[in-house]
């Protein structure tokens, strides 16, 4: 961010689409529960633990060099078990989490008609002075996720919360929406005040692109926040239903991707290149 002004953090759910991201030149990765719950087929409502979010991250940590930012949720509970979360991610290699001011167990937020209940704000601000006081590489950072906008709380009330948790220390500042278009987005970020910048998921208004994000001036990380989920299961959807259409793959075997590329995301040659050398 202090080179770049805006980083782009790309969704991933497991090594391979790490992997992927880090090709495609992204400046870091989010660890999202919402493509580990998809992954398994669940609701994005706490069903994931923390010990599946962790073996996660620490499978993707130990396939890229990009940073990754862990969505942590609530924070599993109480400021006493952000106590435990913060050490655990902190050792399994994420360089920063999103801790959200909802309630526990949570609803995802961009589902109609979801509970969309918010914590009181005292008690927000010591889960997020816990997380602060915890890590120990000061450089890991602590973003503060507000969903006053998704509750229909009105962005008195987001920006209300939002000072309030940057007062509690946190790094960053998540401010997210389920508008159709970027519209509460660029309000709240032309009303913000804050000493500290912004982190915005345009999922819901796509239209907000980096041009305009650095536009507004306050906006340091934009995240894609379910896009890998969906794009896997955008591409296995039509091929599975074409497989059965043609009563085989004679037909979808040309427009994937050939194994010999799978191979090399595998680095399939350097495990056999290391298998000539040392086993005897």
């Amino acid at each position: 961010m202090a080179e770049t002004g805006l980083v782009h953090i790309m969704a991933a759910h497991s090594p391979l689409s790490a992997i992927l991201a880090e090709e495609a030149g992204f400046d870091g990765l989010w660890a999202s529960g919402f493509e580990l719950a998809a992954l398994y087929g669940l609701a994005d409502m706490s069903l994931i633990s923390m010990t599946q979010h962790l073996d996660m991250l620490r499978s993707i940590a130990g396939r890229t060099t990009l940073p990754i930012v862990a969505d942590i949720d609530t924070g599993y509970g109480n400021a006493i078990n952000v106590i435990h979360a913060i050490g655990e991610y902190e050792r399994a290699g994420a360089s920063a989490v999103v801790i959200e001011d909802k309630t526990f167990p949570k609803v995802t937020s961009l589902v109609a008609g979801g509970r969309q209940e918010l914590l009181r704000i005292e008690e927000f601000q010591g889960k997020l002075e816990a997380a602060v006081a915890t890590r120990r590489n000061p450089d890991f950072l602590v973003i503060a996720r507000t969903e006053a906008l998704i509750a229909g709380l009105g962005e008195t009330e987001a920006l209300r919360r939002a000072l309030a948790y940057a007062e509690a220390g946190a790094d960053m500042i998540l401010i997210h929406s389920k508008k159709k278009d970027a519209c509460e987005i660029e309000s709240f970020s032309r009303a913000w005040t804050g000493a500290v910048p912004l982190v915005v998921v345009p999922n819901a208004y796509p239209d907000l692109d980096a041009r305009r994000a650095r536009a507004l001036g306050n906006i340091r990380m934009m995240i894609y926040g379910n896009y890998g989920i969906r794009a896997a299961a955008t591409c296995m959807q039509e091929t599975f239903r074409r497989i059965i259409a043609d009563g085989g793959v004679q037909h979808v075997h040309k427009d994937i991707l050939p194994v010999e590329e799978i191979f090399r995301l595998q680095r399939t040659e350097a495990i056999k290149a290391a298998e000539a050398r040392f086993l005897r």
